[in-house]
């Protein structure tokens, strides 16, 4: 079995400034540095096996604090991790969307999304069998995870807040 730390990355400036970063790289702000070294001494005492993170910056930065206890071990990423792609919605003050009507075309589908989500879950557990790996990704991903791995639909799945930890067992 393999025990997984979900982590959603720490805070960025476009969180704080409520732009929807998709899947841009993002730069993690101070609250987001501290919240990355609150789980990093949170978690210092585990045993953790695997590093892995999105191929997103924030997610790496965020790891990259998180692993320090653990002799700063080569982060392995994925793009499988990355966020939502939000097509022409990237980059926009989230406030002033239309999340009713007016959906661009170029928005990744939740069917996508999902489909990546269970590609890492069987790609987790067939490269780190009985291992303990800690994961960042980002929210809505984090979010269509859990949705598989609980077999519920998305909007059952509670948001995770930034450099929250969940732990699910593979």
């Amino acid at each position: 079995m393999t025990k997984l730390f979900l982590v959603r990355h720490g805070e960025t400036v476009d969180n704080a400034a409520q732009i929807l970063q998709g899947q841009e790289q993002g730069e993690l702000n101070e609250h987001g540095l501290e919240q990355a070294r609150e789980v990093r001494d949170k978690l210092k005492g585990e045993k953790i096996d695997v590093f892995v993170a999105s191929d997103l910056k924030r997610a790496i930065d965020t790891c990259r604090i998180i692993s320090e206890p653990h002799g700063n071990p080569e982060i392995v990423t994925t793009p499988l991790l990355r966020e939502r792609d939000w097509g022409s919605f990237t980059g926009k003050y989230i406030p002033d969307l239309d999340w009713r009507n007016n959906w661009p075309d170029d928005i990744e589908s939740l069917e996508h999304l999902k489909s990546r989500a269970q590609n890492f879950l069987t790609w987790l557990k067939v490269t780190y069998p009985d291992k303990t790996v800690l994961a960042v990704g980002h929210g809505i991903v984090n979010k269509a995870i859990q949705s598989v791995y609980f077999k519920k639909p998305m909007n059952e799945i509670v948001k995770m807040t930034n450099a929250e930890v969940r732990v699910l067992i593979l």
